[in-house]
């Protein structure tokens, strides 16, 4: 395949049902995405931001749920999110070492929307997701900072750069340049369509395992990787990655329903040749946009009809299907990258137009 005819090309097309309009988690309506992305030499790395709402999190929460597929992470605010199944902060994602960083970025932004928060109002929820850049990035000097969380959160907008962006920036995928993607899934529903949208960050995988849209091509892609010495150890040695999946609904559903979405993330993960390997940290966080929930005790609940269990297949099949679209447009859109000590992470398509 020349080059040209690869930059013609599109990625595999998973799954039978239709995406959205952007086949991104934003074709759910309300949620936008930001992107922070810092490229200066060994310092690869970012922060990627998923917003909800336009409305304030704290005051406005939506509900959740979250499946630990393998729990070798680092992240902050699931513990709370597990027991009252609620969103109450953007989700945010980047590195293992920035976690700390942006967790304090979203309690100060907290804080400067309603700054009675942790005195007269209960303490915020921060929900910081991470996957560790540290081949590419340099994570020891913790570049991450308030400024960069704020300017993911002001860039947040329906359209989604995927690939080497904002939190993706360092990210490798079976020894290949990993990052952002996104996908989307429509579902028909009680007489009209729902949406499911996936968002991930791809950092995990073996490349011989690698499959791609079906298609085990692995083996044959490792082989054009011989002569990268690094490469070719970590794809002999144990799973050391991570990977961050993200669901978002417009189907009513409850936190406990949202939990069983999660899970189903990882179905989508399993097709593309994970084995979620002892060091790898596998997380799934879904939420619905169906409405909010109040801050406030005498703001009354609200009565949803929520969608009856024996109908959550079309949503289960969607969250796989967007999922393994997603990782797909991450590796699809991703570039080349050289980080830390020279160390570089090749591109699927660079790959694929050198090997044919």
């Amino acid at each position: 395949m020349s080059a040209r005819d690869l930059a013609a090309a599109a990625p595999p097309r998973i799954g039978l049902l239709d995406a959205g309009p952007l086949d991104a988690i934003t074709d759910v309506a309300g949620v936008t995405v930001g992107h922070a992305t810092l490229d200066d030499g060994a310092v690869q790395t970012g922060v990627t931001v998923i917003h909800p709402h336009a409305l304030d999190p704290y005051r406005n929460k939506v509900p959740a749920g979250a499946a630990v597929i393998n729990g070798f992470g680092k992240s902050v605010g699931l513990v709370q999110l597990e027991e009252l199944g609620q969103l109450e902060t953007p989700i945010a994602l980047t590195n293992t070492f920035s976690v700390p960083a942006v967790a304090q970025a979203q309690i100060r932004d907290c804080v400067r929307a309603n700054p009675e928060t942790g005195r007269a109002l209960p303490t915020v929820n921060p929900l910081v997701l991470e996957c560790n850049d540290g081949f590419l990035n340099d994570i020891q000097r913790m570049a991450v900072g308030d400024d960069h969380y704020r300017a993911a959160c002001e860039s947040a907008c329906a359209q989604v750069p995927q690939g080497a962006v904002g939190a993706g920036r360092g990210m490798s995928s079976f020894q290949l340049k990993g990052g952002i993607g996104t996908a989307s899934r429509r579902v028909p529903l009680a007489g009209g369509h729902r949406t499911v949208g996936a968002l991930v960050l791809a950092n995990y995988g073996l490349l011989p395992n690698f499959v791609w849209g079906g298609a085990a091509i692995g083996a044959t892609l490792a082989d054009a990787l011989e002569a990268e010495a690094e490469a070719r150890a970590a794809a002999a040695g144990p799973e050391k990655g991570s990977i961050i999946m993200v669901l978002a609904t417009d189907a009513p559903l409850d936190a406990r329903q949202l939990a069983r979405l999660a899970r189903r993330a990882a179905a989508g993960l399993a097709r593309t040749g994970s084995v979620y390997g002892h060091g790898s940290g596998d997380i799934a966080v879904a939420f619905s946009t169906a409405y909010t929930l109040p801050h406030l005790p005498e703001d009354a609940m609200p009565a949803v009809p929520l969608v009856h269990e024996s109908l959550l297949d079309g949503l289960f099949q969607a969250a796989a299907d967007s999922v393994e679209q997603a990782i797909v447009n991450a590796l699809w859109h991703a570039e080349t990258v050289t980080g830390r000590d020279g160390h570089r992470r090749q591109a699927l398509r660079d790959l694929l137009a050198r090997t044919g």
